[in-house]
C-alpha cells in the first residue's frame, strides 16, 4: 500500500484502534473519554496532513483519489452515496449528542464513600483506621518530602488535577466527573491522610459500590508509586493547599475509631 491517501487512511484507522480499544488495555489504564480521542484524532490528522502536503509530488498524488472521486463520471454512484451516507452520519452524531435521556442512576453516589478499614498495598496489609501519615513523625525531614513530593505530583498527576491543585488540567474537560479539585474545602480538607492514600493507591477501579456509577477515571497508582511516594505527595496536597488533614481521635477506651478536625 505505497499510494499516500491509503497509507494516510490506514494511519488514521490504526490510531483510532490503538486509543480507542488498545490503551484501554494497558495496566493501569482507563477507558479513553469520547472528547480526548477526538482531540487526538486530530492531531494525528493534522500530521498526516502536514506530512502528505510536504512534498508536491506526494501531495499531487494523494489528491488523485478525492478528484476522481469528485468529477469523474464512472465514479459517480461514490459521490450519491456520499451525498447520502455523509449527511446522515452527522445527523446522526447530533442527535446523540443532544438528545434527552431520563434514566436515574442505578445505585446512590457517595462523593467521598468510607474507605475500607483495611487494605493490600503491593502484598503488604495496611490497616487505614488510626493511620497517621508516617512522613509526618520525621520533623525535620518535612521540608524534604514535601519537595519530593511536588516533584512526583508534577510528574504524575498535573495533566488531570492542574498546575494549581484545582482539578482543571489540560486533561480535565475530557472526564465525568472533573478531577478532584484539592483547593476546594470540600475535598482533603475534609479527609484523613489515610482516606487521601487508600484513594491514591487504589484509584477509580478500588472505588466501592457506593462510589458508582460516575467512577474516578484514576489509575492505580500503587502500581507506579512505591508507599512512601504517596505519602510524599499527601504531604504536597495539604501543604499546597494550606489545608489540614482530619486526624483521628484517640482515647485510652474507644481506641482510634473515629476522626475529628
Amino acid at each position: 500500500m505505497k499510494h499516500p491517501f491509503w497509507q494516510a487512511v490506514a494511519i488514521l484507522a490504526l490510531a483510532f484502534i490503538v486509543i480507542e480499544w488498545g490503551i484501554p488495555l494497558l495496566p493501569g489504564s482507563a477507558i479513553v473519554p469520547a472528547s480526548v480521542v477526538l482531540q487526538y484524532m486530530v492531531t494525528v490528522l493534522a500530521g498526516v496532513l502536514i506530512y502528505v502536503s510536504d512534498d508536491e509530488a506526494r501531495w499531487r498524488k494523494f489528491r488523485e483519489p478525492i478528484t476522481a472521486a469528485m468529477v469523474e463520471p464512472r465514479l459517480k454512484p461514490v459521490r450519491m452515496g456520499g451525498l447520502v451516507v455523509v449527511p446522515l452520519l452527522v445527523g446522526w452524531i447530533a442527535y446523540g449528542q443532544v438528545r434527552t435521556t431520563v434514566q436515574a442512576p442505578p445505585n446512590l453516589r457517595s462523593i467521598h464513600p468510607a474507605p475500607p478499614a483495611e487494605i493490600t498495598f503491593r502484598g503488604k496489609s495496611l490497616t487505614l483506621t488510626g493511620l497517621d501519615n508516617p512522613l509526618r513523625e520525621h520533623a525535620d525531614s518535612l521540608a524534604y518530602y514535601v519537595g519530593e513530593g511536588k516533584r512526583i505530583y508534577y510528574q504524575n498527576c498535573l495533566p488531570c488535577h492542574g498546575d494549581h491543585l484545582d482539578g482543571l488540567g489540560h486533561f480535565a474537560p475530557g472526564f465525568n466527573p472533573l478531577p478532584a479539585n484539592f483547593q476546594d474545602n470540600g475535598t482533603i480538607a475534609q479527609l484523613t491522610e489515610s482516606f487521601v492514600f487508600w484513594r491514591i493507591a487504589k484509584g477509580g477501579p478500588g472505588l466501592p459500590r457506593e462510589g458508582t456509577p460516575w467512577n474516578s477515571a484514576m489509575p492505580r497508582w500503587e502500581d507506579f508509586l512505591t508507599e512512601r511516594e504517596i505519602w510524599q505527595v499527601v504531604l504536597f496536597l495539604y501543604d499546597q493547599t494550606g489545608w489540614k488533614p482530619r486526624t483521628w481521635e484517640r482515647s485510652t477506651e474507644q481506641g482510634a475509631g473515629s476522626t475529628h478536625e
